[in-house]
């Protein structure tokens, strides 16, 4: 060891037995913690997901999502406005049609009176340009085989026969109000054909939210509940494989190469590594999306009395704040954006 090394301010932080270098003493009091914090939560990253279902009068509780409820159209947009008062900056809407409206191709995602465009034009006439009101352009919700595309001859989802829905659904979503658009079905060219479709329909304003690294997830489960999923089978086709990180950096490269205006990660907590590779690289915001099973392993694990709900929903969002996310989709955005 160097002479340095046992003196104030060498590397060692040792003087006469005692460390010179106390980092402790920036952790002494609750002021001095909030002061010298390096990553800080605000209510306008937070985004709000929610669920509006077809043919309700009252709110359908998510059984393995406890607080989160399917949405009748009334009760939305009370809770739009609640999430404006509360200072979150977008609510990202998943319509829930009724079963006897899903076919092959996902009608009802196109249909102006389908569930999820009148809800957009609800909540924009509730809020106006007070959010930003997103939606979910998949067709997952809508098809009778839950799917996120058309299904071709052998069962297979047909990538470009997709795009052709999406650039359609996309159109149709601007026109109901949509501020922003999720394409979220993981298909190969989708924010290209939908951005050319947008410019084409004189949408330019309309921005996408891509869902670029979004992994074939365990932790998508409570949600196929809270979309009254139809699937057969699995999504591992379309998306990515949660062995792959470099994989998730080509999509960013494609993705921003064909107009995205926000990227995403999608789950959050198992992708942190990825999360901080988008910060790194993209030229554009970077959202990661705390996905269903993350919000149901904290509630549940909380009602059972097995660690402190408010913090851990308070350390999982500041650890996708440490990672690089710019935005945070979570089903705690109003409850945390109230709370800060």
């Amino acid at each position: 060891m160097s002479a340095a090394a046992g003196l104030p301010g060498g590397t060692g932080g040792v003087a006469g037995g005692f460390p010179a270098v106390r980092p402790r003493r920036l952790r002494t009091t609750p002021a001095m913690r909030r002061m010298v914090a390096e990553h800080r939560l605000h209510p306008a990253e937070l985004i709000l997901p929610v669920f509006v279902r077809d043919g309700i009068s009252e709110p359908v509780p998510v059984s393995s999502m406890p607080g989160v409820v399917q949405h009748t159209r009334e009760t939305l947009k009370k809770a739009a406005a609640e999430a404006v008062r509360a200072g979150v900056g977008g609510i990202m809407l998943f319509g829930v049609p009724k079963d006897s409206d899903k076919d092959a191709v996902g009608t009802a995602g196109t249909d102006p009176q389908g569930i999820l465009q009148v809800a957009l034009r609800d909540v924009r006439a509730e809020v106006g340009d007070d959010i930003v009101i997103m939606s979910d352009l998949c067709l997952d919700e809508t098809t009778d085989h839950g799917h996120c595309g058309v299904l071709d001859a052998q069962g297979r989802v047909d990538n470009d026969a997709t795009l052709e829905r999406y650039a359609e659904m996309a159109c149709v979503q601007a026109e109901a109000g949509a501020h922003m658009l999720g394409p979220s079905g993981m298909m190969d060219g989708q924010v290209g054909h939908v951005r050319r479709a947008l410019d084409a329909a004189g949408h330019q304003d309309v921005s996408l939210f891509a869902y670029t690294a979004k992994y074939a997830s365990a932790f998508y489960g409570p949600f196929r509940e809270a979309v009254g999923s139809s699937l057969k089978g699995d999504r591992n086709t379309y998306q990515q494989n949660a062995a792959n990180s470099r994989e998730a950096l080509r999509e960013l490269s494609l993705d921003v190469a064909e107009g995205a205006d926000v990227v995403m990660v999608k789950p959050g907590l198992p992708y942190l590594d990825v999360l901080r590779d988008f910060a790194e690289q993209s030229t554009v915001p970077v959202g990661v999306y705390q996905i269903s099973g993350e919000y149901a392993m904290v509630e549940a694990a909380a009602q059972n009395g097995w660690l402190d709900r408010d913090r851990a929903i308070m350390e999982t969002l500041t650890s996708f704040k440490r990672a690089g996310a710019n935005m945070i989709l979570t089903y705690w955005a109003t409850e945390v954006a109230a709370r800060l």
